[in-house]
Formats: C-alpha cells, structure tokens, sequence
C-alpha cells in the first residue's frame, strides 16, 4: 500500500477543507514547492495534488504553483481538479505530471476517460468523490444519482491506473477513514483502490492494511497537524510491504 500525502491548492496556497467546504479552509503552508520538498526529503514515493480552485472553475487556475511543486520534486506527482478534455490532460503530461485525475468529467463524458486511456496507458485515474454514498461532482457542489460501485463498474474495462475513492463526509475531520466502504469497492472491481477521506493516524493506515487489497491511501490534514509522522507512517507501510507478498499485483502495484 502506498502513502500518498496530499497538497490541496487554494488560492496557491497549501490548504485542508472540512468536508469539501472551500469556506472551510486552514492554510497550512504559503509555499506549495516548500510542502513538496519536505513530503520529498521525509521519502514519499508520490505527492497527491489537487487544485480545488480549478474543480470548482473547470479548468487549471492554480497552475503555477503545481509547477512549482513539479520543480521541487523529483517524485511521481498525480493531479486532479478542473481537469475535463484530451488537450488539458496532455498539457499536464507534457509538463511532468505522471497521473491525471478525472472527477466530474467521468461522470458527465465517460468516453473522454476511455479516450484519455488509451491515449495516455497508466497515466489515467478517476477520483470517485461520495457524499452519502452517492458520486459527488463539480468540486463537491453537486450530488449525482449514481453509486460509488456503479461508476467505478463502468471503467474495468478502460484501463484506469486507478480509482480514488473519497469519502466527503470524513474528509478533513481526522475521525477515521472508510474502511469498511472502499475495502467493500477494493474487492468489487479488478483497478486497484486508492483510499481517501478521514485519515487520522496510523491506526488508519493498520486497518487499511488488516482490511487487504488497497493499493494506496492519500493521507492531508492529519500530516500537517502533527497526528501522521510521514516517516513512521512509510515505514509502518514499508515493513508491511516486506512481510506480506501480494497475491494480485494488479492490485497493490506501486500506483
């Protein structure tokens, strides 16, 4: 399973929402490429990174503090947020990122998804935001009448990297992350399942492993206040790793 820490961009600053409520936002860090470097020096084999703005917007608008952290980092970055046609995905590409994250145009053009995969192999992965356990859209503002398994069902075929389940409810409350419901969707489809919402310590990060078949978790506020050491929370992972050979690399490949 790997640990993915998170850099949510609002107004080029790193910020944490309570729930996906952009009213809601502390500021963690001024300087986006300074929260990459240190995620960077603590051994963090991704950076999560998502343009809140842009989700809203429907298009890049914190464009260059995400070069700024693809500068300060030489780790694979994967980013999601107003990300909606070919042009803009392969813009991202160009410039370094090595993993788009396709939210509301999933639900709104799935056959962009399947283009963009074929276009672009391994670089691709859908971010399934639930609110209720229904999909969540448009930066979170809206609630679809789709189910989180419904919409990941569609793409098994399409060749997703991934899927990012979000639980909006937990996220940014450090009261815990969705086992039960993305173990639940881990085992329903072949794409391997990244969790995230809720995370609150390493106490999350056992269940997760105890739960099996979770390829990745996306862990924010609990890193910046204090609760997750990133270190201990890679070892914890990496030891892991070493005790348990994995019986589906499709699964638990380094997504």
């Amino acid at each position: 399973m790997i640990l993915y820490p998170a850099i949510d961009l609002k107004g080029g600053q790193c910020v944490r929402l309570r729930q996906g409520d952009m009213a809601q936002a502390t500021v963690f860090n001024s300087d986006p490429a300074d929260q990459a470097r240190r995620f960077a020096s603590a051994g963090a084999e991704w950076i999560h990174v998502v343009d809140l703005d842009g989700a809203f917007a429907g298009r890049a608008v914190n464009g260059a503090a995400v070069e700024a952290i693809l500068a300060a980092a030489n780790q694979p970055c994967q980013l999601g947020g107003g990300i909606r046609d070919l042009d803009a995905i392969e813009a991202w590409i160009l410039r370094g990122i090595s993993r788009v994250i396709l939210g509301t145009v999933a639900v709104r053009d799935p056959d962009l998804v399947r283009q963009a995969c074929r276009k672009f192999p391994g670089r691709v992965a859908v971010g399934i935001d639930a609110k209720g356990g229904r999909v969540a859209v448009e930066g979170w503002a809206e609630t679809s009448e789709l189910t989180v398994e419904e919409l990941a069902l569609r793409f098994e075929d399409a060749g997703v990297a991934a899927i990012i389940h979000t639980d909006i409810d937990r996220d940014g409350l450090l009261q815990g992350v969705n086992v039960e419901a993305t173990a639940a969707l881990a085992r329903r489809i072949k794409t391997p399942v990244i969790a995230s919402g809720g995370v609150a310590g390493l106490d999350d990060l056992r269940r997760l492993l105890a739960a099996g078949g979770i390829a990745g978790v996306v862990a924010g506020r609990a890193l910046y206040d204090g609760r997750l050491i990133l270190e201990e929370a890679l070892a914890l992972l990496a030891s892991a790793r070493a005790q348990t050979p994995e019986r589906n690399p499709r699964k638990t490949q380094l997504c």
